[in-house]
């Protein structure tokens, strides 16, 4: 099976501190893959590179076969690669529907001329962001909220809408930076269900950065760790789990 993102040697120092270090990475399309590792292990600073919001200083990446170093962030969500972020950034003072229908126009169609003119064209592929943007409410189960200001959703909606919003950009790839932060039982068990089903319903490859290994273990396939910006780890849940360097990594040898 061909890649859908692959990462070769990637390395990216921060004055004297090398933040991430010779980084491979291979995921298939529709895997759900897991990245965890201790506090400052560099994982915020890998789904920075994968979206080009820093360059690597050595190394390639790829997504579905095109390479993107050096390209804008706005390029590499058009090519198909989206994230979340580990704090919630919605646009609060905009409503539920309108910060998705923000998200799907990176892929509407028409002209400056049809913007002007208000052509039917225009007035189709509105129509068309407006009932895509629903669906995702519908499939976040929030669409009895679609009219009201992302601000006063409750916290674990407000992570649900930020998904949807990610979504909306057609992405391949989907990186969820935390997505379970601040989430009580309940919530976590509902969000595992969540990424199952949209990446089966949406054909997506989802990488995954969470610290709450519930999650992590009941929904990745592969999972890789890394610490000091170094993989120490790669393999399936189980294997990781009695993983010596994970072990030490997490608890310090005890």
């Amino acid at each position: 099976m061909t890649s859908i993102l692959k990462v070769q040697g990637v390395t990216r120092r921060f004055g004297g501190l090398t933040a991430v270090k010779n980084l491979n990475m291979d995921l298939k399309p529709g895997e759900l893959y897991g990245l965890i590792g201790p506090n400052g292990a560099g994982k915020t600073t890998i789904f920075n590179l994968l979206t080009g919001v820093y360059a690597p200083d050595e190394g390639s990446i790829e997504l579905a076969g095109r390479r993107v170093n050096g390209m804008k962030p706005s390029r590499i969500a058009k090519l198909g690669m989206s994230r979340t972020f580990q704090n919630i950034r919605l646009f609060s003072s905009m409503t539920v529907l309108e910060n998705v229908k923000l998200a799907r126009h990176i892929s509407r169609g028409q002209s400056v001329f049809d913007a002007i003119l208000h052509t039917r064209k225009l007035r189709e592929e509105e129509a068309r962001i407006e009932n895509d943007s629903l669906e995702l409410l519908r499939i976040f189960k929030l669409e009895g909220r679609a009219d009201d200001r992302a601000v006063n959703l409750p916290y674990g909606s407000q992570r649900r809408l930020e998904i949807a919003r990610a979504l909306a950009t057609n992405p391949k790839v989907l990186l969820l930076d935390e997505p379970a932060a601040g989430m009580n039982p309940r919530e976590s068990e509902e969000l595992m269900y969540l990424i199952r089903s949209i990446s089966d319903r949406f054909g997506l490859t989802i990488l995954l950065v969470e610290h709450n290994m519930k999650v992590v273990m009941g929904v990745c396939q592969r999972i890789q760790v890394i610490d000091y910006g170094e993989t120490i780890a790669l393999g399936g849940p189980r294997e990781i789990q009695d993983h010596p360097r994970v072990i030490e990594a997490y608890l310090g040898g005890a």
